[in-house]
């Protein structure tokens, strides 16, 4: 939560000029202390629902101790779904209509798996984009998540992904370009964050779009927000992701190269694995390859040796950034779930662009 200027203390000038939020005090009297709702469009198929749905709790759980959060999931119709998913969809998800009629302060939507290369042919093209422009009305702020930026970036802004070489995975530093930004005005100016795709949105596309950029590595992009920014927050990397996701993606593409569904043996996610788990690994593909030829079953992953030595080194940033969006939300929603912002916000500027400089706030 932000901090009030009650006074004259120059120290409040100081750090407001360094990119942090400081409510004049006539401000802070216009806020009301409430609970925030908070809605998660989880579009994962099946065998992923249930494990996204949690790191997205929480990472909003932990990303502040003082608000009160409700969270609303749902989903879209159209999604294949088996009987058992469908049950536990219909018993604890709520609809968009009920969504749509209580209403929202905050919107996540999640990544989703793609059957083929056009995401206009996908069955959640169509829903997805009628809850994107619901929530550009009617919701303060929408944080999207990588296959989501994809697809708002391409019926929004005209600017379609790019099939990558390779498939991009592993753990990568990133590095804060705008520092005065309030949504990482406060975090690490260098942090990790997950990737885990075939496809990218490239910087020079943000920028056409006309986003603005603020955190990207050799990996591309994660963080850009829209011109206002606070109304549309774009992730193209997986900072929700648990210390072992990796992991299981990997065990996962393991098993479909011994299935035949995929031509090579899978590599190494980048800068994830120690030395010891690698050698573990390197040993286990051996007897994989070996076990394959001569027609036996697949031999146990040997997860439990390679857990132990993981290391998570996003999560505390992560829990950042969404403290950061979730303070913001805070500030400027109104009291009425049901309008995105108080009445002496200005929907096109929400944060009185009081982040913005003449030239972004490079690192040294």
């Amino acid at each position: 939560m932000p901090i009030v200027a009650h006074n004259d203390l120059p120290t409040f000038s100081r750090l407001r000029e360094e990119g942090q939020t400081i409510l004049e005090p006539n401000r802070a009297l216009q806020q009301d202390i409430r609970e925030l709702h908070i809605g998660l469009l989880n579009m994962m198929p099946d065998p992923a629902l249930a494990a996204t749905e949690r790191q997205f709790f929480r990472l909003i759980g932990q990303s502040n101790q003082i608000a009160q959060f409700y969270i609303h999931p749902f989903t879209l119709d159209g999604l294949k779904r088996s009987d058992e998913a469908r049950a536990y969809i219909e018993r604890y998800y709520e609809s968009f209509d009920t969504i749509r009629a209580e209403g929202l302060d905050a919107l996540i939507i999640t990544g989703a798996n793609v059957t083929g290369p056009e995401l206009a042919d996908e069955p959640f093209w169509a829903p997805l984009i009628e809850v994107v422009e619901w929530a550009s009305e009617y919701v303060c702020s929408t944080l999207f998540s990588c296959l989501a930026t994809h697809a708002v970036l391409q019926f929004a802004y005209g600017q379609r992904r790019r099939r990558l070489m390779e498939k991009r995975w592993g753990v990568y530093p990133h590095r804060v370009f705008d520092r005065s930004h309030p949504l990482v005005s406060n975090v690490n100016t260098c942090f990790d964050v997950p990737h885990s795709r075939y496809n990218e949105v490239s910087r020079a596309q943000f920028e056409a779009a006309g986003l603005h950029v603020l955190a990207e590595s050799a990996a591309g992009v994660h963080l850009a927000v829209s011109a206002d920014g606070l109304r549309q927050v774009f992730f193209q990397g997986h900072p929700e992701y648990d210390t072992i996701s990796l992991l299981k993606e990997y065990k996962r593409e393991v098993r479909l190269f011994f299935a035949g569904q995929r031509a090579e043996y899978p590599p190494f996610p980048e800068a994830y694995f120690g030395l010891q788990a690698r050698a573990i690994l390197d040993e286990y593909r051996a007897r994989v390859v070996a076990a394959q030829a001569r027609g036996d079953a697949l031999p146990p992953f040997p997860e439990a040796r390679i857990v132990a030595g993981l290391d998570n080194t996003w999560h505390d940033t992560a829990e950042g950034v969404l403290g950061n969006w979730m303070g913001l939300i805070y500030q400027v929603t109104n009291s009425d779930r049901k309008l995105p912002f108080m009445p002496h916000i200005d929907p096109r500027d929400p944060l009185a662009l009081s982040w913005r400089r003449d030239e972004a706030v490079h690192p040294s």
